[in-house]
């Protein structure tokens, strides 16, 4: 058996194992063209994602948030299809889900439809970078104390024991 190898292996990057799993779910569904997304930057901390969902009403889409994951599905209801006859269908309306990871300081700020097409407006939160010592405690005088402490003898019960 082979062991794949992962840039996350260095001993210098501890807990990134959901990170590496999260970038293996995004490469495999990269390759999922239906429907099509634009994403671009509409200020300094914004984004929008806007998905072409022709043929689809607000009552067929849904966005959800699941963990960091943003999911939006698409499903026309059957009866609509069945009362309609084709002679030529090049708008596709078959069901979808896209999937979208963000990081923890993104967070959606709405979705609306306009046109066929979906928007969904994300921002960026900016935090304030803290740093924090930590504080490097001598644990050579903490068990000096300890084994002094285990050696101390109470001298009041040992006279009692033996008056």
């Amino acid at each position: 058996m082979t062991r794949r190898v992962s840039i996350f292996d260095s001993p210098f990057l501890l807990g990134f194992d959901d990170f590496e799993r999260m970038v293996d779910r995004v490469a495999r569904n990269a390759s999922d063209s239906y429907p099509p997304y634009n994403i671009e930057q509409v200020g300094d901390n914004r984004l929008r994602i806007s998905i072409a969902v022709a043929g689809f009403t607000m009552d067929d889409l849904t966005v959800q948030m699941e963990q960091n994951q943003l999911v939006i599905r698409g499903k026309r209801k059957a009866e609509e299809e069945e009362q309609r006859v084709y002679l030529h269908r090049g708008i596709a309306t078959r069901q979808f889900q896209r999937a979208f990871m963000l990081s923890d300081d993104i967070e959606v700020k709405g979705a609306h439809l306009d046109n066929g097409l979906l928007h969904i407006d994300l921002e960026r939160i900016i935090t304030e970078t803290a740093v924090r010592m930590i504080e490097i405690e001598d644990k050579s005088k903490k068990d000096k104390k300890s084994k002094k402490a285990d050696n101390t003898i109470d001298v009041e019960s040992v006279e009692k024991n033996d008056g």
